[in-house]
């Protein structure tokens, strides 16, 4: 798959030019640098010294450059056990050092010593460096992170300022690589690398914070993929599950995930969390999607999917078996995945080879399947180890098995013969006996109790040796029963350890032949991923997007909201092209409740469902060179952080000022709402204005506001980067109609009088605030409103005449001095 074999890139997303502080210049890869740079490294060679933590599948890295004195770092990202994406981002940047805990599980143990043994690499092994695993506490990290003397910050911020401005550059939210950030740090105070010679009050300079990427991979944030709701996360409906996890609500993710086994849904979570810019991955993708949407190929992709649901977790299975825990179900388990994945492996022979997956399934799900399929179902009684919870095998696999099983199937009757002739020799006061068997006892005599037999010396009987009394039964051994234990033995634990010693050979032979079955898993989860997609696509009217390197921007034709289109009774479909010759920054205006929010969100996710290799809710889309989506939609207030609603919106901007790049896709709804009008104008005017400086090199913006004086008042240059746009809406008399449809222009009006009387605001509100926005408008001094003067005054005057009549005159404690100046005067005045 593209995303697990991205390659990492050292360079990240940098900012163009304008900005804040020398913090955010984009430093340059050490594989692209020039000449003359290449000459000084040769000088002064640069280290990079790199920290990690892995855990919970979730890998948080931050490394040290000094040839610019920038630590860079990698929000949290899901990597597997075998650390692929720990090890390209090594292969990538080639660390001098490596930084992380002593506190280790035995993956991570493995990995670091086949990292510390490779003699074969041709550049310098790293050093491998652990810190107690304290160094790496949330708390103390983030201490470390905010205590420390930057060049970028000035000096005369204040600590809650400092706060802020770093919460704008560092994800705090990312808790591994907030862990990793606090450990790099450590690690570069306590070996002073650079400052080696000087005083020790001169601390490691860093100059700046900058996130970096995997090559090919495209950026998208935490507030990205909320808002957009590719994700959605929900409180279990099923009291049992309140604290054991959430469910997917109504999301991107959830309506597309169709897949039929656990490594399906996993491996299109991670496709989710990975969108890729290699167009080789994506059209491969596509090209198995389309293969399984041609109407003849309909049966063909609904017998896979049937196959797909018994793909279980042979992961744990084998784990089970490396432990010898392996459970009676697992061998049932494990013969119906192995069957289904050569079911899978058959059919995809029949498929066209000119597709890789089908090619992959085919070649690499080899004959150690047949083979493990067929020992298990020849060696395993499947019914019988369900039934006694253990693992027992088949008649005619191993004769003495057989035999003894045969003979312990026999020894009721015949214990029932050895006990009648027990019966004779008895006294002939003892009216019944039995010869039982216990496993790891033996055979023994069972004799009721008789009244007579009180104390335990009355137990004793001539030839028999007493055992033990249970449930008023003396248990006895005889010379019959010590002969039928020298002759048959302890069957019973004696078929189980020979049992035990076949399925102990057979887990020999299922592990040796682990790695095509950790292979099935990889192709049989893409396989479920793909036609997943598929079927969605084919119920939900997707067509094929097409990929385009040359073409800088997003072009869509009769796009839809993948999820709107579903909760709608009708959705109006928009197109949206961006770059070339129709300009970078599309500026949306339009009434309330126009779909503005919901034509952003709508490119957003089409273009996010394109870089994932999905079919795309659109006629037509082309999708040029996409390096990351930022977003300023919809946010809410952090308690924990202690940020207001404006201060969040105003990091979000943040981070795409600081980040996106000519080939980045921002999404900006509504910035500047949260504050003075003035300011929050202002403050938008700034942001596009600064992009639209950088010329061919902004971003791809798509902008929804409300503040029309943006454009009246032309507080944006004129020219061909700057593109137009309203939703279309008409006006019937005093109801407002609208077509939901996207066309050049300019809004007139926000009409939020329409919406207002929507939300069931009262008439006579609304009148009296139109009529305040046309004296805004005109200039006009805003004089209050006689008729609800004199109502308020008339609610004055009775509110006085109640409070005097309920004074009681005969009171001679009555004070009317009193009341008259704290009752009548201020009424009085309030009247006048």
């Amino acid at each position: 798959m593209a995303s697990v074999g991205a390659i990492p890139g050292r360079t990240p997303q940098g900012p163009g030019p304008g900005a804040a502080s020398a913090s955010f210049t984009s430093p340059a890869s050490v594989r692209g640098r020039g000449e003359a740079e290449e000459e000084e490294n040769e000088q002064e060679p640069a280290e990079i010294h790199l920290c990690f933590l892995w855990t919970s599948g979730y890998l948080g890295i931050a490394y040290y450059d000094t040839s610019d004195s920038t630590i860079h770092f990698m929000p949290d990202a899901p990597d597997h056990e075998s650390l692929e994406l720990l090890q390209r981002v090594l292969d990538e940047i080639n660390p001098r050092s490596i930084v992380t805990s002593a506190k280790q599980d035995e993956n991570m143990t493995r990995f670091l010593g086949k990292l510390a043994s490779q003699e074969h690499r041709e550049l310098k092994r790293p050093e491998i460096i652990f810190l107690p695993s304290v160094d790496f506490g949330l708390e103390i990290s983030k201490q470390r992170l905010l205590s420390g003397n930057y060049a970028f910050t000035p000096d005369s911020m204040t600590t809650t300022e400092k706060i802020l401005f770093l919460s704008s550059i560092i994800p705090f939210d990312c808790l591994l690589t907030v862990r990793a950030l606090g450990g790099l740090l450590k690690f570069l105070g306590r070996r002073r690398i650079g400052v080696e010679l000087e005083d020790y009050n001169v601390s490691v300079p860093i100059l700046g914070f900058k996130k970096f990427v995997l090559t090919h991979l495209v950026s998208i944030d935490q507030d990205t993929y909320s808002v957009l709701q590719i994700f959605k996360s929900e409180a279990h409906p099923s009291v049992y599950k309140v604290t054991s996890g959430l469910k997917e609500g109504l999301s991107l993710f959830g309506i597309l995930n169709r897949c039929r086994c656990k490594w399906g849904e996993k491996l299109l979570r991670l496709w989710f969390t990975r969108p890729t810019q290699d167009l080789g991955e994506l059209n491969s993708r596509l090209d198995v999607i389309q293969f399984f949407l041609l109407p003849q190929n309909l049966d063909m992709a609904q017998m896979l999917h049937r196959l797909l649901g018994h793909i279980k977790n042979v992961p744990l299975i084998l784990k089970r078996m490396k432990l010898s825990h392996t459970k009676a179900s697992d061998w049932q388990v494990l013969y119906k995945t192995v069957y289904s994945a050569l079911g899978l492996r058959d059919a995809c022979r029949s498929l066209p080879q000119s597709i890789q997956l089908f090619q992959d399934i085919a070649q690499e799900f080899s004959d150690d399947l047949h083979h493990i399929a067929s020992l298990i179902g020849k060696v395993v009684d499947f019914e019988g180890s369900l039934a006694e919870n253990r693992f027992t095998v088949l008649p005619n696999i191993d004769p003495d098995i057989d035999e003894k099983k045969r003979r312990l199937m026999g020894l009721p009757s015949f214990l029932t013969e050895v006990a009648r002739k027990e019966l004779e020799n008895l006294d002939s006061r003892i009216p019944s006996c039995s010869v039982i068997y216990i496993p790891l006892i033996g055979f023994l005599l069972s004799i009721p109790r008789l009244p007579s037999m009180a104390e335990a010396s009355d137990f004793e009987i001539e030839g028999l040796d007493f055992m033990f009394l249970s449930e008023e039964k003396l248990h006895y051994r005889s010379a019959r029963t010590k002969e039928l234990d020298a002759l048959l033995g302890d069957l019973h634990c004696d078929i189980r350890d020979q049992e035990t010693l076949l399925m102990y050979q057979l887990q020999c032979q299922v592990l040796a032949r682990a790695a095509v079955l950790t292979r099935v898993l990889d192709l049989a989860a893409r396989l479920d991923v793909l036609l997943a997609l598929a079927s969605a696509a084919r119920d939900y009217g997707y067509s094929r997007p097409r990929y385009s390197p040359q073409l800088i921007g997003v072009r869509i034709q009769n796009g839809r909201h993948p999820l709107m289109e579903l909760c709608a009774r009708t959705f109006v479909p928009n197109s949206a092209e961006c770059g070339g010759d129709r300009g970078r920054v599309k500026v949306i205006t339009g009434p309330n409740s126009s779909g503005k929010s919901i034509y952003l969100k709508q490119v957003g996710l089409i273009t996010f469902m394109a870089l994932v290799g999905s079919f795309v809710p659109a006629e037509e889309a082309e999708i040029g060179a996409v390096d990351a989506i930022f977003t300023r939609i919809h946010s809410c207030d952090s308690i924990s952080l202690g940020l207001s609603t404006f201060m969040i919106d105003l990091n979000q901007v943040a981070k795409a000022v600081n980040n996106a790049t000519k080939q980045s896709l921002v999404l900006i709804d509504e910035f500047g709402k949260g504050t003075n009008t003035v300011d929050g104008l202002a403050l938008l005017a700034a942001v596009l204005r600064h992009w639209l400086a950088l010329g061919p090199t902004c971003p791809h913006i798509f902008v929804a506001t409300n503040f029309l004086s943006l454009v009246q008042l032309q507080l944006l240059p004129q020219g061909p980067l700057v593109q137009y746009l309203t939703m279309e809406a008409c006006e019937d008399g005093d109801d407002l109609v609208f077509f939901y449809q996207v066309c050049e222009g300019i809004a007139k009006a926000s009409h939020a009088s329409h919406t207002a009387a929507q939300a069931g605001l009262p008439d006579q509100l609304l009148t009296r605030g139109k009529e305040v926005s046309d004296l805004i408008r005109s200039g006009k001094p805003i004089k209050p409103v006689k008729e609800l003067l004199k109502e308020q005054q008339m609610e004055n005057c009775q509110t006085l005449v109640d409070k005097f009549l309920k004074l009681d005159l005969e009171d001679p404690n009555l004070d009317l001095d009193l009341f008259m100046s704290q009752e009548v005067l201020p009424a009085a005045t309030a009247i006048l």
